[in-house]
């Protein structure tokens, strides 16, 4: 079984190690809107949910790029989530854009006006989430943004029994170099308690 040490691997190594591991990974679509007004669109695989009360998300920005100088300027972002229709559009707006081109034309993805924040989220998207920026930390060779979630949008087909329903959302999963995955086949498990678990008192 291989082993490695982290401190004698290259960074590209450990990125391609750790990036194969911690798998599938959700994939933030997000836009921002620079000085100029162009809007930016970009993947972040670097991503979660960090708190529910109040409603805290994150993604993390490996290197200097236009999403990151956007955030840090405006202080708002949208997070839209990626379908398997969209993969091929996301795929366009992950490459290295010039900061005055606005990804939404370019890869001709529609944009839909949000309510609480000035950059736009991806039309047609089954979920999508507006969000202020309420911290940017840098760790190591990314930098953190957390986003206090001030409106969530849900398509009306993917909200089912007062929830998303996973088979509508189809979410695009991000894997390592250029694979992606889908959903696949669903399982339901309920969490069990402890008092369901603990052996009978004797």
């Amino acid at each position: 079984m291989p082993t490695f040490e982290p401190a004698e691997l290259a960074a590209n190594a450990t990125y391609h190690l750790l990036t194969s591991i911690v798998v599938p990974r959700p994939i933030a679509w997000v836009a921002s809107r620079g000085r100029d007004g162009t809007d930016n669109l970009a993947p972040h695989s670097y991503f979660n949910v960090i708190s529910h009360d109040p409603p805290i998300v994150h993604f993390t920005s490996t290197g200097a790029k236009d999403t990151l100088t956007n955030v840090r300027t405006a202080g708002e972002f949208t997070i839209s989530i990626v379908t398997e229709s969209m993969l091929g559009a996301m795929n366009t707006t992950a490459a290295d854009f010039p900061p005055e081109v606005d990804e939404f034309e370019f890869a001709g993805v529609d944009k839909a006006g949000s309510d609480t924040v000035a950059p736009p989220w991806v039309a047609g998207a089954p979920a999508a989430l507006e969000c202020t920026v309420r911290a940017v930390m840098a760790m190591g060779s990314g930098t953190m943004v957390f986003g206090d979630v001030t409106r969530i949008h849900v398509a009306e087909e993917a909200w089912i029994d007062d929830r998303v329903d996973p088979s509508v959302l189809a979410p695009v999963a991000r894997l390592s170099g250029s694979r992606y995955a889908m959903l696949g086949e669903l399982t339901r498990l309920p969490r069990p308690t402890w008092a369901e678990l603990r052996p009978d008192d004797r």
